[in-house]
């Protein structure tokens, strides 16, 4: 199976021996390899978004890989910043365990050892997931970055926008007339890149109100 010659996946596992096994086998499927010994050592030597997938074992010593995942996910929310597929790996199977880091967002669950097959297409699956999320991610993300440029008051007319209220009715709820109204629409949709009403509620359908709000 070919994998994407440009994906770099990081390994963190305090076993030496699983770390090189890990590495010569994608290595020779032309992946670039970092790995880690510690949870921490990761934290503070690495930024996730570099990397298209990462392996976890699930019990690395001091902070261990549940831990690591929680602190990511922690970091990536508060931060908004991309958090990449994560497989664990494990020498014990728990069932409790798999359905819970699987909830959470983690991609697979190997056991330990796994096979060269199964753990390639674990990670064959997790890099196409990275590429449609990442690309979803950034998208977001640039749109966020135009919304950041609007003034209050824009905000809250394109609110009403999105809602699917015409002119009259935002100029009620906000009190304002309807030529401001249409003044706003129409920063709103310069600042936006977009050129009509509908083309500006589409470029949004992913992005709850919520986030703009906020922002």
């Amino acid at each position: 199976m070919t994998l994407p010659n440009s994906a770099h996946i990081a390994i963190i596992d305090d076993d030496p021996s699983v770390r090189h096994s890990l590495r010569m086998l994608l290595e020779t499927r032309n992946l670039r390899i970092s790995e880690f010994e510690r949870a921490h050592d990761f934290l503070q030597q690495a930024d996730p978004v570099e990397f298209q997938c990462l392996l976890i074992d699930v019990r690395i010593p001091e902070m261990n890989g549940l831990e690591l995942f929680d602190e990511l996910l922690r970091k990536s929310k508060l931060q908004n910043n991309y958090l990449p597929p994560v497989i664990f790996l494990s020498g014990h199977g728990d069932i409790p365990l798999v359905v819970r880091v699987l909830r959470q967002g983690a991609v697979d669950f190997l056991e330990k050892p796994a096979d060269h097959r199964s753990l390639i297409d674990a990670i064959n699956r997790a890099l196409e997931s990275d590429e449609k999320s990442r690309l979803h991610f950034f998208e977001q993300a640039q749109i966020l970055n135009e919304i950041a440029e609007l003034t209050q008051r824009e905000r809250m007319v394109l609110t009403e926008i999105v809602a699917g209220y015409l002119g009259k009715q935002i100029a009620d709820h906000l009190s304002i007339s309807p030529k401001t109204v249409e003044a706003h629409r129409l920063h709103i949709c310069q600042k936006l890149k977009v050129r009509t009403s509908m083309e500006l509620a589409a470029k949004l359908r992913d992005i709850p109100p919520s986030l703009w709000q906020q922002t």
